[in-house]
């Protein structure tokens, strides 16, 4: 497959300016879905902010939605909203994110985004602020903790059902084995986690001492419901947990939409493999589907564009095992025959590719070709395990390429000391 003579659909990318392509072409859509090829890469973040802020101000999106835990990215929304008793630096807030992969959203990138929001949202009504979530469904004691203690003093009887609910976890909490604990749960106790749930909805309007305390008992309450299912799917040692876990990422979506109205917008940030649409992947003959498919198919009328990113080489923050310690490490170059290497081969600067139908580029890469995909563990030396057979221009309908990329800068590891780094809050 030979992209040379399709240069005139490639757009160069070196500023923000240069997003005024993306930005028409994505036009009255409501659903903008922004990926990554890791979770570790500083442009990825500068660049999903960069796309957010336009989209924000010139296109009235009503709040950003990533791949990450409801509690914490919750904590985020107070302080960017300003809710009562919120930290006065971003810094405290993302301090508190202590899930491995910490650096993931508690980063000085996100730290520069949290505060264009807050200064963005200082002048607007507080139903007006834009929003800060998690659609992620792995923080079940955390949820479970948030609601109990939330109910105690907001509705004693559902609370004495969040109790019962919490007590059938507890014999598994010291070991934090979340298999073990769905072998051995009792059908009582997955029958409340859904009763706790219904409860919880029915009058979550009751429960808003604060803004958006009845949003924030209802959604713990719905991970508490799908981190059941999701955790008994692990316990299978199938492909069933992804399933279960981007089907939850989408349920939740959706009430976050129907929570800001019928005409919300949302910008969603999550990794290539859950916004690219599933379907132009070998996931689709694993029975997989994910976040961008299963978004095209229950949105496609309000308006879907899903956004892919990709790099030829640099640095990416990664572990070596789960649980490791964060470090830096080399990305190796693209892989020959891959869209990374095409894409370097035609000149080794940033380019926007628009996937319109009719065009060359879009007939060029309807047929798979390898496009690599980093997780937070990751091994430079088995490199040719990382690439996805992609048919790209169906997985997405524009993808962003940055030649040679950088490691983003966790919040955790402070560089000088206490000191902000010298280039925050890094700016494009």
């Amino acid at each position: 497959m030979k992209l040379d003579k399709e240069k005139e659909y490639i757009k160069p990318l070196e500023n923000v300016q240069h997003l005024d392509p993306l930005l028409e072409k994505i036009g009255n859509s409501r659903y903008v879905l922004l990926g990554e090829a890791s979770h570790g890469t500083h442009e990825y973040y500068t660049w999903r902010a960069e796309i957010s802020k336009r989209l924000i101000k010139e296109k009235g999106f009503d709040f950003v939605a990533v791949e990450g835990d409801w509690p914490d990215c919750f904590e985020i929304n107070r302080w960017v909203k300003d809710f009562p008793g919120t930290p006065d630096h971003i810094a405290d807030v993302l301090k508190e994110f202590r899930r491995w992969p910490t650096w993931m959203w508690a980063n000085w990138e996100i730290a520069a985004f949290a505060q264009w929001m807050k200064n963005h949202n200082k002048d607007l009504d507080q139903k007006n602020k834009i929003g800060f979530y998690g659609l992620d469904v792995y923080s079940l004691w955390e949820s479970m903790e948030i609601i109990v203690n939330y109910l105690e003093k907001e509705d004693p009887e559902v609370a004495a059902l969040a109790r019962r609910t919490a007590d059938c976890f507890e014999p598994y909490r010291k070991n934090d084995s979340y298999v073990t604990a769905y072998r051995g749960l009792q059908q009582k106790c997955r029958n409340e986690v859904v009763q706790l749930l219904k409860e919880v909805r029915q009058k979550a309007s009751q429960y808003e001492n604060e803004p958006e305390a009845g949003l924030n008992a209802e959604l713990n309450s719905l991970v508490l419901k799908n981190a059941e299912k999701y955790y008994e799917a692990m316990a299978q040692f199938d492909h069933s947990s992804w399933n279960v876990r981007d089907s939850h990422m989408v349920e939740t979506l959706n009430r976050l939409t129907d929570y800001h109205g019928k005409d919300a917008k949302v910008v969603v940030w999550e990794h290539n493999t859950h916004i690219g649409d599933a379907r132009a992947t070998t996931m689709a003959a694993q029975g997989l589907h994910n976040v961008g498919q299963l978004v095209r198919q229950q949105h496609s009328e309000q308006g879907v564009y899903l956004v892919g990113f990709g790099s030829y080489e640099g640095s990416v923050v990664a572990g070596d095992f789960w649980g490791a310690p964060m470090k830096s490490m080399d990305l190796p170059k693209g892989i020959e025959g891959s869209i990374e290497r095409k894409l370097h081969t035609l000149g080794a600067e940033n380019k926007l590719l628009l996937f319109e139908e009719g065009t060359h580029l879009h007939k060029k890469l309807q047929d798979k070709i390898g496009h690599r995909a980093v997780g937070v563990v990751y091994d430079p030396h088995r490199e040719r395990g990382n690439y996805v057979p992609s048919k790209i221009s169906k997985r997405y309908d524009a993808f962003l390429y940055i030649d040679k990329t950088r490691g983003l800068h966790p919040l955790h590891l402070q560089p000088n000391g206490a000191k902000t780094p010298e280039t925050y809050p890094f700016g494009i």
